[in-house]
């Protein structure tokens, strides 16, 4: 029998059914119960970039780069959505998408290699991100005295990666919904109380402090975290990637139903985008605000005292914004929100990059992404093999700010990839009664441009 008359293939998000057709709300009331992609992107999203780049960024540059904090997290939102549009007229997930870009090569999309190679940037990427946190639980709380001792670093790494499997191991989207949204409000809150907590200190800034970084000018010196940045702050390539097969899995594509040409179709669609964009620009505004509140606190703490963090001081340097400020009693909390805010990070990376990993292997033939049971085995196998190729992989490099740096400029250079593949989709496959108007089209241009300008600036960097 084939998996299209499997008892359980009407529950399945990828398959649009008439019997699932569901009419949209109306307004931000009705449609905040439908929201929940953007909160997991949120969650992916404010963590490593965050509290890493940005910062190090910040105490770099002090303020004066603090306009690429708006542009790095603006411009990709528009390529997100239109990529969600896609999925939700189709009910496609993205990386079969991009694999219909031409050229073709050996029967797949070029696209589709790249996914492939982006395997290494999430393997490296994510590895200091958990590691990260191991690190940061490991100085809180050592195994054998010594902090930074293979032997507790990696106990810690075992105890967290063995959380997280737990968590995910149910592959159930509400769990995973829920402790996205509960992480993402905790550590936004935190972070926005401390800025202006460095208002009562030696370290406070001002309005002109701000003013001086909204004048678009790059020192010299501070090109690669820039670019990093970019790269790992606002939705990046794996972000805009997964958000697609969030908002599938949330329902919108299937309460929207098959494109059977009506004006009816056309009308739930757009409602349906409509509580796309809704959720995706709340979104937007929560780590928007947290990027600001680490860039600031680098800039006004750290950079005054030329510090950068790095290495495997990183946490040290970075602890230096709260006990400089608050006391030394405030490094304890330091370490556990950093231990939070990474594991969040990583943990609600698990399930997008499950995903996004499982149908590029699909693509090459690994397995039917039709099959239901096939797919759930696949991820729920992802789901424990990927932490722990991730722990595996920081206890060789062991050091966190470098891994996230080089996963930060492969990001950017992805996105140059999935640009294309929004506009090719965009022009061939979404259906135009339901495109956005020309200011979209423009914004999504100016997107556009931007992102494949600092894909080409991290390429000339990298070499």
């Amino acid at each position: 029998m084939s998996s299209t008359t499997a008892p359980a293939q009407p529950h399945d998000p990828y398959i649009l059914n008439v019997a699932d057709i569901k009419e949209p709300p109306r307004g931000w009331k009705a449609s905040l119960k439908y929201f929940g992609p953007g909160f997991l992107t949120s969650a992916a999203v404010v963590g490593s970039g965050e509290l890493i780049t940005a910062t190090a960024l910040g105490a770099t540059a002090g303020f004066v780069l603090l306009w690429i904090v708006l542009v790095s997290t603006l411009v990709k939102v528009a390529i997100q959505v239109e990529i969600a549009r896609w999925s939700i007229s189709t009910g496609r997930p993205s990386m079969e998408g991009y694999n219909d870009v031409p050229p073709k090569l050996f029967g797949r999309g070029w696209i589709s290699y790249i996914g492939l190679l982006m395997f290494l940037q999430i393997i490296i990427g994510q590895g200091g991100v958990i590691g990260g946190a191991a690190l940061a639980m490991s100085m809180l709380i050592p195994v054998g005295g010594d902090p930074f001792s293979l032997l507790s670093i990696g106990i810690w790494l075992a105890i967290l990666i063995a959380i997280a499997i737990a968590i995910q191991i149910t592959n159930k989207y509400s769990l995973i919904e829920g402790l996205a949204t509960v992480m993402v409000s905790i550590v936004t809150l935190l972070v926005i109380i401390m800025v202006f907590g460095v208002q009562f200190t030696p370290f406070a800034w001002t309005a002109s402090d701000l003013g001086s970084g909204l004048l678009f000018q790059i020192p010299i010196g501070t090109m690669g975290v820039a670019l990093a940045m970019f790269g790992m702050t606002g939705v990046g390539a794996g972000e805009i990637t997964a958000y697609s097969y969030w908002c599938v899995e949330k329902g919108y594509a299937r309460f929207t139903g098959p494109n059977d040409g009506s004006d009816a179709w056309v009308a739930r669609a757009r409602g349906w985008m409509s509580v796309m964009k809704k959720d995706a620009m709340l979104s937007w505004f929560i780590y928007t605000i947290s990027t600001i509140a680490f860039y600031i606190l680098g800039a006004s703490v750290l950079h005054p005292q030329g510090l950068i963090p790095s290495g495997t001081d990183m946490f040290d340097v970075l602890a230096r914004m709260f006990t400089d400020t608050l006391g030394e009693w405030t490094g304890w909390i330091f370490l556990l929100g950093v231990a939070l805010t990474l594991f969040k990070t990583a943990m609600a990376n698990i399930p997008g990059f499950a995903r996004q990993v499982a149908n590029t292997l699909a693509i090459f033939g690994a397995f039917d992404w039709r099959d239901v049971a096939r797919r759930g085995i696949w991820l729920k196998v992802l789901m424990v093999v990927l932490p722990i190729v991730w722990g595996i992989f920081f206890l060789f490099i062991k050091s966190p700010f470098t891994m996230i740096v080089i996963a930060g400029i492969g990001n950017a250079i992805f996105l140059m990839a999935i640009v294309v593949a929004t506009w090719y989709l965009r022009a061939k496959q979404i259906d135009e009664r339901v495109a956005d108007g020309k200011w979209f089209t423009v914004w999504l241009a100016l997107s556009s441009v931007s992102v494949f300008a600092v894909g080409a600036l991290a390429l000339i960097d990298l070499f």
